[in-house]
């Protein structure tokens, strides 16, 4: 199973030398991929409560970076690790833009872009981005029809409902062919049969385990129906902890528990067949260097087992 861990590109601590600290210290200890999300406002009374258990957005989102510039910036200060997007609002701009950012980044990384697309939560953003909140799967499967095209062709035309464009050739191509994987957010029926049907691989939340394979399973049997292998497709299972003291009944677990809870869940993982699984202590009370030491003693917990 591979490990990951989030770039602190949210809260305080967002900044240059965080960045640069947690990346380099990441990839030194032997982590295998470096994510960061898209946020866009921070509306003082969202209309939509944030799909948590308390369903309060957290502080730490107030102050965020733009994801794709700061994984370009993590691009030229690594070398190995993969760069992920968990996940990405792919409607707030044309496909074709989209497009052209996600083939630079992939270009400039050498080839290790991992492409984590979701729809989002809160009508606000969309508003502010001037992108409609009503019909936000037909756009995204238009979007996904329109990134292939561009990742694919040496040229080609778009008409569809939502986007056109002209016929043009396309000289950019990403590094990794025939494009970057392609992984989507979804929780619901019509979301996951898009996974398998239209995605390279998954974006879940931390869950219960016997509930986020059975939603895998799910994902597997449509890729069959699809004529697709449900071998190819991956499932990068992001956790964000709250850490607790003293042990947290077995049924919480991941929304809360121990650290050693949270080592034992991502062995679990491992042995479940989740193929990646990171971790995002950027919300924890914790400084850089205390989410650094976290992040090392988390790597050597899971890999010891």
């Amino acid at each position: 199973m591979r490990i990951g861990l989030t770039l602190p590109t949210f809260g305080p601590d967002a900044g240059m030398e965080s960045i640069v600290e947690v990346s380099r210290s990441a990839e030194e200890m032997g982590y295998d991929s470096l994510w960061t999300g898209d946020r866009l406002l921070a509306p003082l009374s969202p209309s939509r409560p944030y799909p948590s258990v308390r369903g309060v957005m957290p502080r730490e989102y107030e102050n965020h970076m733009d994801p794709l510039t700061a994984l370009t910036f993590v691009a030229a200060r690594t070398s190995r690790v993969r760069l992920g997007t968990s996940t990405l609002n792919g409607l707030w701009q044309s496909p074709v833009m989209l497009a052209r950012a996600l083939t630079t980044l992939d270009v400039l990384s050498g080839g290790r872009l991992d492409v984590g697309l979701g729809l989002g939560w809160m009508p606000e953003e969309y508003t502010a981005a001037n992108v409609p909140w009503e019909a936000r799967g037909a756009r995204i499967d238009e979007t996904l029809d329109v990134l292939d095209k561009y990742w694919t062709s040496d040229r080609f035309a778009h008409e569809g409902p939502l986007f056109t464009v002209p016929e043009t050739v396309v000289g950019l191509k990403p590094v990794q062919g025939p494009r970057p994987p392609v992984l989507l957010a979804a929780f619901n029926p019509t979301g996951m049969r898009r996974v398998a049907r239209k995605a390279d691989g998954w974006l879940p939340a931390g869950m219960p385990l016997p509930r986020l394979m059975g939603m895998w399973a799910e994902i597997e049997k449509e890729a069959e129906e699809a004529e697709r292998d449900p071998a190819l497709l991956h499932m990068a299972l992001r956790v964000n902890p709250d850490l607790t003291d003293t042990a947290a009944d077995a049924e919480q677990v991941p929304v809360s528990g121990t650290f050693e809870q949270y080592v034992d869940y991502a062995r679990a993982a491992a042995e479940a067949g989740v193929h990646e699984l990171f971790m995002d202590f950027g919300q924890t009370p914790a400084t850089v260097e205390e989410r650094i030491d976290l992040a090392g003693r988390f790597i050597e917990g899971v890999r010891a087992g």
